[in-house]
């Protein structure tokens, strides 16, 4: 299946580099190159597309492989000119962010830890050499940063116990996928040592998406009887701005097109539709009248590292439950979120968030983060972030004998699971789920990612930084010369 490298019991070990380029990023015209002339249209098309099968580029949870970016598509005898890939150095991860000591590396074992040792560890007055806790380290580099005055308070307290609980698991099943990832030769142990290259990623355009979407809310009321709620990039030469932001945007077709928007050009894949707006002008989605059986929400929760970057703007509890879920759900439909760990995040997920939506808390997952050479990105015990985050899964309840005709539909979703990659280095660039959720959900269903900042085939994506990742500047172009 498209991103999954290896499937254990555990859960999965994840390339997500591999995912984006097999989502089929091939400009069908060479007309279309990016250095050539543009025409004063907010949407250029990229002519005629190649013919592919219908297997190709259909829903993306479906196990058909999309072409990659080593193949040679061709139409009518002529090979397609142009493919673009996404810039490995984005993946390019290959020691930890805070080292650890040897016999606390994931291979050497998993060091049993208990809340009252994480505690007095943190407590004491010095750190002793020779800590084999698996949190020495991160103590101590806690300790350098601030002198603690007082005792944790309740919210680190609950952190604590939360991580004391789940720890083990997420050692042990991260061991057991880096064991597999090694042997095929996916991860390299010896990477952190031999990779001596210095990746300089030069600063993008600020794209101002987000700003966009707020200078959106000053346009002029549209009249919904005679405005269309989609565009179809297929029939479509030109899209003003104004109507980009005010209805849903399909690419209908098995070839990438380029969008143009404030002079700024974004890919977007096949089979993948979208509505870049704020959250006050949801209402265009609602208008696509789609039901989804998949919802998957990335919420900018409200936390301080966000307060203080000024990065994007955060959403507070309230908000969030104002999303209209039940809405835009299919019956069963499966909603997953991810979460920060903060336990307060997590409690208001599954005790006033999905009661909210009529949505049953089922599983809560965990995505863990490892070097190339197949390492924690931060050591598991650290006390400031883990090398994890948190997905929460749930099912909407609905009518009872709606639920009970489709029942049969439904499978059943595990406990807990783990979904280990190699991160990328943009902010908030979170895995992708279509492969790992495929063996839960039937084949050509409809899905849907909220607070998106990246598109992908088969699915639709909203919101007011839709297109981030998918601006040309993260892509490499290729050419085939032949």
């Amino acid at each position: 299946m498209m991103s999954v490298v290896h499937r254990l019991t555990a859960g999965w070990l994840v390339d997500h580099l591999s995912f984006i380029n097999q989502c089929g990023y091939e400009i069908c015209d060479s007309s279309a190159y990016p250095g050539g002339v543009t025409l004063n249209t907010s949407v250029t098309t990229a002519g005629d597309c190649y013919a592919t099968s219908a297997s190709a580029a259909t829903s993306s949870l479906r196990d058909d492989p999309i072409p990659g970016p080593g193949d040679v598509i061709k139409t009518e005898g002529k090979p397609a000119k142009l493919r673009y890939v996404f810039r490995e150095e984005f993946f390019d991860i290959s020691k930890p962010h805070i080292a650890v000591a040897p016999e606390e590396q994931l291979w050497k074992g998993c060091p049993e830890v208990g809340l009252t040792e994480i505690k007095v560890n943190s407590d004491g007055e010095e750190h002793q050499e020779g800590t084999k806790s698996g949190i020495g380290d991160s103590v101590a580099s806690a300790r350098k940063k601030r002198k603690r005055k007082c005792v944790f308070n309740q919210g680190e307290l609950d952190a604590l116990e939360y991580h004391s609980k789940v720890r083990k698991l997420i050692w042990e099943g991260t061991l057991h996928l880096v064991q597999e990832g090694l042997r095929s030769g996916f991860l390299h142990r010896a990477t952190a040592e031999l990779s001596c290259r210095k990746n300089v990623i030069p600063g993008l355009v600020g794209c101002g998406l987000a700003e966009l979407c707020e200078m959106a809310k000053q346009f002029p009321a549209v009249n919904e009887s005679d405005h269309q709620a989609v565009h179809a990039l297929d029939d479509e030469t030109s899209i003003p701005e104004q109507d980009l932001l005010s209805c849903v945007t399909e690419n209908n077709s098995n070839c990438a097109k380029i969008v143009v928007l404030m002079g700024q050009k974004y890919l977007v894949p096949p089979k993948s539709s979208f509505l870049l707006s704020d959250i006050s002008c949801l209402q265009p989605l609602l208008n696509y009248k789609k039901k989804y059986d998949v919802i998957v929400i990335d919420p900018p929760w409200e936390n301080k590292s966000v307060k203080r970057s000024n990065r994007y703007s955060h959403l507070s509890s309230w908000q969030i439950k104002q999303i209209p879920v039940s809405a835009l759900a299919a019956p069963n439909c499966l909603v997953v979120t991810w979460v920060t760990n903060r336990q307060k995040h997590i409690r208001f997920v599954k005790d006033e968030l999905y009661p909210h939506w009529s949505v049953k808390t089922l599983a809560e997952w965990h995505w863990v983060k490892i070097t190339r050479a197949g390492e924690f990105v931060l050591p598991l015990d650290s006390l400031h972030k883990k090398p994890y985050e948190v997905l929460v899964l749930g099912r909407v309840q609905g009518d009872i004998k709606e639920a009970l005709r489709k029942s049969e539909d439904v499978l059943p979703i595990p406990d807990h699971k783990l979904i280990v990659s190699i991160p990328c280095s943009l902010h908030s660039h979170k895995p992708p789920l279509t492969a790992v959720l495929a063996e839960f959900i039937k084949p050509d269903v409809e899905c849907l990612e909220l607070f998106a900042r990246n598109l992908q085939p088969g699915w639709t994506s909203w919101g007011n930084e839709v297109l981030k990742f998918q601006h040309v500047d993260y892509f490499t172009l290729l050419q085939n010369e032949n």
